[in-house]
């Protein structure tokens, strides 16, 4: 486990998926969530080389058939640190055999973390080492606790969306997209949310239009707020499991169209990078107001 701290923060980082295992403030009070199993068992997963699902767990690199589970397999593998200062550390995954099975590009992924003031900035940067374009999709999987709520008990949350006419996709086909746009109602952006809200799944706003999400306290001021550019953003939590916390998930990809056959370059929100280029985005979680 490492840490990394500036006195106003303190965070530990697995090296195991480089997953966030710890968020406190100065009076030691946790925002991420425990990572308790009966709920779900993880924190903040990476989401790599894909994000959500792939109809029939199965994709195709210029005809041929691959298979992969859903989110990819950044979240289970393990990471090297690369650097590491006080308020500063960034993890590394490089490509090797065993990913090269199922994902046949040759990449490094990196994942820094670095703490300024109340903020951590979590930023991605994915190089392509092979001699040919690579695709890949990445996203983040953070889960906060919901201020006021408890395990076992049914969770109510409120939160605050740059926009105030949001309109989701589903992705309650097998795990994958079905045609159409529904409007979320909120209140000028004031989005009261419980259990029931999820049982289609994780609402999935993209085309950029929410880019910044306040997690409120019982006195509506932000607890938690996460800002970033990605072309999509999900929110989830466990429907019907009372299950105390919610992902706020930024997402550079989404999940596959319900029965789609093609070619893995062409699905929805691809990324490519041609031989020897990087991508590189942030998304920051701001503690307190």
């Amino acid at each position: 486990m490492e840490q990394i701290k500036n006195g106003v923060l303190t965070v530990e980082i697995a090296e195991h998926g480089a997953e966030l295992q710890s968020i406190k403030d100065a009076d030691d009070q946790e925002y991420l969530w425990d990572g308790d199993a009966t709920y779900w068992g993880r924190k903040s997963p990476i989401l790599f080389p894909i994000v959500c699902g792939l109809w029939k767990n199965t994709f195709r690199i210029n005809g041929k058939e691959y298979h992969m589970e859903r989110h990819g397999f950044a979240r289970d593998t393990d990471f090297t640190v690369l650097a590491k200062g006080e308020n500063r550390i960034v993890l590394g995954l490089h490509d090797n055999a065993e990913t090269y099975k199922v994902y046949p590009y040759h990449f490094n992924l990196a994942i820094s973390y670095k703490l300024v003031e109340n903020k951590l900035h979590v930023v991605w940067h994915v190089e392509n080492t092979d001699s040919k374009e690579i695709f890949f999709q990445i996203g983040g999987h953070p889960a906060f606790m919901v201020p006021g709520c408890t395990k076992g008990e049914p969770m109510k949350a409120k939160l605050r969306l740059d926009e105030a006419e949001p309109h989701r996709v589903f992705g309650n086909v097998e795990g994958c997209l079905k045609p159409g746009y529904h409007k979320v109602e909120t209140q000028d952006g004031l989005w009261e949310i419980d259990e029931d809200t999820f049982k289609d799944d994780a609402v999935i706003f993209d085309h950029q239009q929410v880019k910044h999400v306040e997690l409120l306290d019982e006195n509506d001021r932000p607890a938690v707020t996460l800002d970033f550019k990605s072309p999509a953003v999900g929110i989830w939590t466990p429907a019907g499991k009372h299950a105390p916390f919610i992902c706020i998930e930024p997402w550079y990809g989404i999940h596959d169209w319900a029965e789609y056959d093609g070619e893995f370059k062409d699905r929805y929100l691809m990324n490519k990078l041609q031989p020897g280029a990087s991508f590189m985005s942030e998304y920051t979680i701001t503690i307190g107001e």
